[in-house]
């Protein structure tokens, strides 16, 4: 049984510019190789995704962007699915920061008007933003029921 659609979330001004900025600061990066020189490496080790829920895709990180904060023009990780062609597909992106560099127990960043979540079992904050994918679950879903591995 699928689930329902996520409802729409409201999204104010100032998260709207946001997530703008960042199809405008990532739309080069729709193309693999693209991502690559600016950082973002070929290599991942797989597809991450869950029989319920969808994919996230394939996870590019870029290391030298790992620090305290977030930059809404630079994502720490952009996400990817391979088209049946082979060729991959941009379809959002996600920020982290890592508990070492930001305790666990630090109050949560704001990232278009969104709280990060928190997982302790990989030491981070994170948010994924699907700008490139509409996702039924919604725009800051964990996975989008459309994205296979």
């Amino acid at each position: 049984m699928n689930a329902a659609p996520a409802p729409p979330i409201a999204l104010d001004a100032g998260a709207e510019r946001d997530v703008a900025r960042a199809r405008v600061a990532t739309a080069s990066f729709r193309t693999l190789d693209s991502a690559a020189v600016a950082g973002y490496p070929r290599e991942v080790r797989a597809c991450l995704s869950d029989p319920a829920q969808g994919g996230m895709g394939f996870h590019h990180l870029n290391r030298a962007l790992l620090d305290d904060k977030v930059d809404i023009e630079r994502p720490e990780i952009l996400l990817y699915s391979r088209t049946a062609s082979g060729e991959y597909h941009l379809n959002g992106v996600e920020y982290i920061v890592l508990y070492s560099a930001r305790s666990r127990d630090a109050q949560p960043l704001m990232v278009m008007g969104q709280q990060m979540k928190r997982s302790d079992s990989l030491k981070i904050w994170y948010l994924h933003v699907w700008l490139w994918e509409p996702n039924s679950s919604g725009l800051f879903a964990d996975y989008n029921p459309v994205v296979k591995c």
